[in-house]
């Protein structure tokens, strides 16, 4: 009979969310060498890890599997009836296989094993059962058992795979940890993504070469403004012969210039009338780190230069605001 009362429908909420948090505290209190086995041996394997599982379990494998993808552990997943018919080709004896069966005798798993173990790889099995055949047969256990579901029937996979998830996430975790992944490897592997795109580089945007509006200090002021018409950025980058950063002349300075003097000459080297020591930014440095700077200063643009103050580059605002960073 259906029952649509507000207090009925939030109490079986609450019951299911009270059994998934019992659940995952047990599972946190077995973490043990099976955790710390598992991460060794992803760490020291020169291949990928290959995650199997059908059903449920399986849908929970593809999850982990892009997990470990996208934060530095290569990684994909292999249907186990697939593999019996042709996918087992994948595999190489570099890769570690991470079989999931709440059970640990799902009849396509089981099967699969013989052959896992012809290809010569080593298997992680995440399993409710210890006991269970899948477990005898691997080198590395994770117990993601619970002692019911959150299902009311206590029959749909709801504790077992938000457990089976949850290490999983932890075994990622761990892995980032071991193998020192960082911000910036992270926005490698997501260049289009609003994460990754937080950790792009200076270097990543900025002008270079013939690019850059880089003009000599002897050059007259008539000669700089076709160049700033030229390069169209409404800046120029004063450098010397060794492309040192010598000042900076924008479209802005040029305007005040002209309101300051009574006779205003074009014909007066554009050192006379360029801003010193200008503000810069490393190659190295975030794009966030440049915006910022635009924004305090109130600038459009900034020189990029080497710790030597060799010029490298250069960033404009309209460079960043085309990345979508912001």
């Amino acid at each position: 009979m259906t029952n649509l009362d507000q207090t009925f429908i939030l109490n079986a909420a609450f019951k299911a969310m009270d059994y998934e948090i019992a659940a995952m505290e047990r599972a946190k209190s077995r973490l043990s060498d099976g955790m710390v086995e598992a991460v060794r041996l992803i760490v020291s394997s020169s291949g990928r890890v290959v995650f199997s599982g059908m059903g449920k379990s399986g849908l929970i494998g593809k999850k982990i599997s892009s997990t470990l993808s996208s934060t530095g552990t290569p990684s994909v997943f292999m249907h186990p009836a697939e593999a019996l018919h042709g996918d087992l080709g994948m595999l190489t004896e570099q890769d570690v296989a991470v079989v999931l069966s709440n059970s640990g005798e799902t009849g396509e798993i089981v099967t699969l094993f013989p052959y896992l173990r012809r290809v010569g790889v080593k298997v992680i099995a995440m399993t409710g059962n210890t006991q269970s055949s899948l477990a005898k047969m691997s080198d590395v256990v994770l117990d993601t058992s619970v002692e019911r579901e959150a299902c009311p029937l206590n029959l749909a996979p709801t504790s077992s795979t938000t457990v089976t998830l949850a290490i999983g996430d932890a075994l990622a975790c761990a892995l980032i940890e071991a193998k020192g992944f960082k911000e910036k490897d992270f926005a490698k592997l997501h260049p289009s993504g609003s994460l990754g795109r937080r950790f792009i580089s200076v270097k990543d945007l900025m002008h270079k070469g013939s690019e850059m509006p880089v003009i000599k200090p002897s050059k007259l002021l008539r000669e700089a403004v076709v160049n700033m018409s030229t390069f169209g950025f409404g800046t120029l980058l004063v450098c010397d012969e060794n492309q040192k950063l010598l000042g900076i002349f924008t479209d802005g300075d040029l305007r005040r210039y002209f309101q300051k003097s009574q006779s205003p000459a074009l014909d007066i080297p554009i050192s006379s009338v360029m801003v010193a020591n200008p503000m810069r930014i490393k190659p190295e440095q975030l794009a966030m780190e440049a915006l910022k700077l635009m924004e305090e200063k109130s600038v459009t643009a900034l020189p990029v230069t080497q710790p030597d103050g060799t010029v490298c580059g250069f960033l404009h605002l309209h460079d960043i605001l085309r990345s979508r960073l912001v």
